[in-house]
């Protein structure tokens, strides 16, 4: 009996030991979905909307479940990759740079836009301003996107410290929109003097919808110098055979009819073509060239 008490209670410590040590689902599985982190470049609600039915068609591809997530801001994609809570993300090229150099993590795809891997970022007021070139921003309001949108705020940053600007103390004001639609409707509506943006922000539908005449209405004053677009990037300890399985599916939704549909609003994308972390030294060098330290821009 007492032998019998013993293997008892030696079963079941093996059986609580186990249970205790069960295996963790696998990720991309229901329980345990891909995170893929979206930057908040245009309105929530419809990047949500179209991040939802992209990642429908990269589960089909991919056999993976994936879930979309939209932060506040960029930083919070950057700061995500690098805690493990986000595996896959669609970045600026300021945002990359910093996840690389920070955390580690890979562009596996460069987006095409209009036949482009690169862009540019662009100044505006409104038609009827009497602002017409740099020097008459001095006292005015401005518009930015984000501390980490290379075309809403360092670009333009380093084309005004460039051409002998102090942006800390040039304009009367300075405020973040938080998306480059944002911006637009701030500068149409009069809430600011003049905003930045990416040179296709005004071609977005969504822009076209709300403002028909946007492009007689407004007006580009300056351009920075060209831009990496933005980047499809994973973390750095994603499985190999993962990656490949993404990358291979953002270039398969690409090329199919409703794939291009959705990708076309609202990011305005044609296209994927493979990527490496060297295409992105350029964001390096302008940050340099100005003094820029991108993790401190980014805390400001």
């Amino acid at each position: 009996m007492a032998r019998w008490c013993r293997w008892m209670v030696s079963l079941l410590f093996i059986f609580t030991l186990l249970m205790g040590c069960k295996a963790e689902p696998p990720l991309g599985s229901a329980e345990r979905p891909i995170v893929m982190g979206f930057v908040p470049s245009v309105e929530t609600g419809q990047l949500l909307e179209t991040t939802t039915a992209l990642t429908t068609l990269l589960e089909e591809e991919t056999g993976y479940q994936i879930e979309p997530y939209i932060p506040t801001d960029y930083a919070a994609v950057v700061e995500g990759l690098g805690a493990g809570k986000v595996d896959v993300a669609q970045l600026s090229a300021v945002a990359y740079v910093l996840a690389h150099d920070k955390y580690g993590a890979q562009t596996i795809l460069v987006t095409i836009r209009k036949g482009r891997t690169d862009y540019r970022g662009q100044i505006i007021v409104r038609a009827d301003s009497d602002i017409h070139f740099l020097d008459d921003l001095k006292g005015k309001s401005f518009s930015f996107t984000d501390p980490v949108s290379a075309s809403g705020h360092i670009y333009p940053k380093a084309l005004l410290i460039q051409e002998g600007y102090d942006p800390d103390t040039f304009f009367g004001e300075t405020v973040f929109a938080g998306g480059h639609d944002r911006v637009i409707v701030a500068v149409m509506d009069g809430t600011v003097d003049a905003g930045a943006i990416y040179d296709g922000a005004r071609d977005l539908p969504a822009i076209r919808e709300m403002y028909p005449d946007v492009m007689e209405n407004t007006r580009v004053i300056a351009e920075t110098k060209p831009i990496p677009l933005d980047t499809i990037v994973v973390r750095n300890d994603l499985p190999p055979e993962m990656v490949q399985k993404i990358k291979d599916a953002f270039l398969a939704v690409a090329a199919t009819d409703e794939g291009a549909v959705i990708l076309a609003d609202p990011y305005g994308i044609d296209g994927y073509l493979p990527s490496q972390d060297s295409d992105y030294d350029p964001v390096r060098e302008a940050a340099r060239a100005m003094g820029i330290d991108l993790e401190e821009w980014i805390k400001g």
